[in-house]
């Protein structure tokens, strides 16, 4: 048995926890929206085709946005298609993922069903194809109330309400040749800065979400947002940054490390963001959007090398049959491992609530999800819906400074501790939640928690997600196969965290 020591007090904070860390990101892509949030005639559905099913499991996660409409699918699409009767929207080739589009599903239908299941839109503009005409005209269809075309239209096809969409993506990951439409980052720039004004004109209350780097692989990666971000600065109120932890040739070692290379990213985007601020004397702070970040392992992608990326396009990473409509593609089957790995960059998010004001976990139904649904059939939540909806229920709150002394271990992200956590203080319960991730592969570990300037704490709840068979799954036919699990409190101030465990520890 190792032992381990976590120092919070309660004078030293990173920064508070914004709500909107725990939101999500839907994208015509695969089966997310067709039989994921969407499936006219299914048992589950109601009078406008939404799985109620979808609607009421997702509510353990509490999310408090939702992205859409991509993703690379954003890139070709005309929101024009997605309005107005539904016998009269048009099938179109979806060139992101060679699909069939319907356009049965359209913003009229998201943003209602973004509102039965509580959620608040974030939506993106078509920077690729798309132009700023058109993304002003989105902006007018949406938040204006009435008296112009594009509002009149809105009201006619069945929303007298305007939306009062606040939060908008200025195009998606345009810096990679995948995405249709990509431009340098001197071009992006120039272009996102009309859209920008155009739409701000129309509602001067919405916040824009400019893109940022995607991929670390990249060799525009940071210089991308350099460039934009001179432009762009006083136009826009994010930076986005994209970041998909994959177990593509690493070892177990490096892949339960990954919590650290999603803290670099995150840093380095910070500290572009600072860079361009002081250089150019910007008054105003900027905060990162971290609008797709997940565990992706692949499994449905045909790579020699990750270097690959650069150069298929998306299709060619699937292996679906090309022209289909709503494929079941990048479906992941996610394991315990996979879960523990999540949880632990659940741990860096909350110990960057200074910079991170936004993170969507991409996605939420079927593609690359924590939740998965058969087409007329059942439902089922994948692994990482464990740690997140954790992460949604206690992560509320500061985050606090916290000191480790633990043993070490190397890995490709250099000498880290064996134990990671993150610490929040939620003032409303009076209750210090820390979260741990235990990257020992061998040993459980005593971790002692010492506290000061909190009051008199003590150890109440312990919930431990771990298990010896790394593999274990959850399936349509095992539901709830693998679960957080609470364990007996022993101690006051000590908790045992067994061997490759992602732990969730309540004190009050």
């Amino acid at each position: 048995m190792k032992q381990a020591k976590c120092f919070s007090d309660r004078h030293y904070e990173i920064g508070k926890i914004d709500d909107k860390i725990y939101a999500s990101f839907t994208e015509h892509l695969g089966r997310c929206i067709y039989s994921g949030i969407y499936e006219p005639g299914h048992p589950e559905s109601d009078e406008e085709g939404f799985r109620k099913d979808v609607v009421e499991i997702i509510k353990d996660l509490n999310l408090s946005l939702i992205r859409y409409p991509g993703g690379n699918f954003v890139s070709c699409y005309d929101w024009h298609d997605g309005i107005g009767p539904k016998e009269d929207r048009p099938k179109r080739m979806e060139y992101a993922w060679s699909s069939i589009e319907t356009n049965e599903f359209g913003i009229d239908e998201f943003c209602r069903w973004a509102k039965k299941a509580g959620i608040e839109p974030m939506i993106a503009v078509n920077l690729g194809t798309g132009n700023i005409k058109d993304a002003g005209d989105l902006v007018e269809y949406c938040n204006h109330p009435g008296g112009t075309y594009w509002s009149d239209l809105r009201i006619q096809n069945g929303s007298r309400e305007p939306y009062n969409i606040k939060y908008w993506c200025l195009g998606n990951e345009m810096e990679g040749g995948w995405q249709a439409g990509h431009l340098s980052a001197q071009d992006y720039a120039k272009k996102a800065k009309e859209a920008a004004k155009i739409m701000k004109w129309v509602d001067p209350e919405i916040k824009l979400v400019a893109c940022g780097s995607s991929y670390e692989m990249l060799p525009t990666y940071m210089e991308w947002d350099r460039h934009m971000l001179t432009e762009l600065y006083d136009y826009v109120d994010y930076v986005s940054t994209h970041n998909y932890t994959m177990n593509e040739g690493q070892g177990l070692t490096d892949y339960l490390a990954s919590y650290r290379q999603l803290d670099r990213h995150i840093k380095n985007s910070a500290k572009v963001i600072d860079y361009v601020k002081a250089k150019n004397h910007f008054e105003k702070d900027m905060k990162i959007c971290l609008d797709e970040w997940n565990v992706w392992n692949f499994q449905d992608i045909k790579l020699d090398s990750l270097d690959d990326l650069q150069t298929l396009t998306t299709f060619e990473m699937t292996s679906a049959k090309r022209w289909e409509t709503a494929p079941g593609i990048l479906e992941e089957k996610y394991s315990i491992l996979d879960a523990v790995v999540l949880g632990g960059l659940g741990i860096s998010l909350l110990n960057n609530a200074d910079t991170v004001e936004i993170a969507c976990l991409a996605q939420l139904v079927n593609v690359i999800a924590p939740i998965t649904t058969v087409r007329n059939g059942g439902i089922f939540t994948q692994t990482i819906f464990e740690p997140f909806s954790m992460l949604s229920k206690y992560g509320r709150g500061t985050t606090m400074l916290a000191r480790t002394e633990a043993p070490t271990y190397s890995s490709v992200y250099g000498e880290l501790t064996i134990v990671e956590p993150a610490v929040v203080y939620n003032e409303e319960e009076d209750e210090v939640r820390l979260f741990v991730l235990n990257c020992d592969q061998d040993d459980e570990v005593e971790l002692s928690i010492e506290l000061q300037n909190y009051g008199n704490k003590k150890v109440k709840k312990h919930l431990i997600l771990a298990n010896d068979d790394l593999n274990l799954q959850n399936t349509i036919d095992m539901p709830g196969h693998v679960k957080m699990k609470e364990t007996d409190v022993e101690s006051e101030t000590k908790v045992m965290l067994p061997k490759l465990s992602w732990n969730v520890i309540i004190l009050g």
